[in-house]
């Protein structure tokens, strides 16, 4: 049960990423096509707000609540090794985890942070009024 949860976790870990990354391509995509959806205000903001908790971790120095609780799951259910995690649980984490060091990580939340920043600035989204 501890390595269906820490799957569970893991997947839900890679669609947060997925949210944000892909939300902001889409963002700019539409906004090239001119679609309206681009500028619905509670995507808009719940995605700034997804990226600006990562990017508050990153300047608090917290490491991700989901890789640790996914970290601690595995070990209690005697995972030592990626392999038996399985097929999409061992790619998941091969896209989310780079061996990179902490600053790097931090460097690129910020900043990407302040260019979801600039999106809002640049690509605002729908005033109440104009809904």
């Amino acid at each position: 049960m501890k390595i269906f949860i820490a799957n569970f976790i893991l997947i839900f870990h890679f669609l947060y990423v997925f949210y944000i990354i892909g939300g902001f391509l889409f963002i700019w995509t539409g906004f090239i096509f001119k679609w309206r959806s681009v500028r619905n205000r509670w995507f808009r903001w719940s995605h700034v707000a997804a990226m600006g908790f990562v990017a508050a971790e990153a300047i608090a120095g917290i490491f991700c609540p989901l890789t640790e609780w996914e970290s601690q799951l595995r070990q209690a259910g005697g995972e030592t090794s990626l392999y038996p995690r399985g097929f999409i649980p061992y790619w998941v984490h091969q896209v989310l985890f780079y061996d990179w060091p902490v600053w790097v990580f931090r460097a690129i939340y910020i900043g990407f942070f302040l260019l979801l920043i600039l999106t809002i600035l640049l690509i605002p989204p729908l005033r109440r009024d104009e809904c």
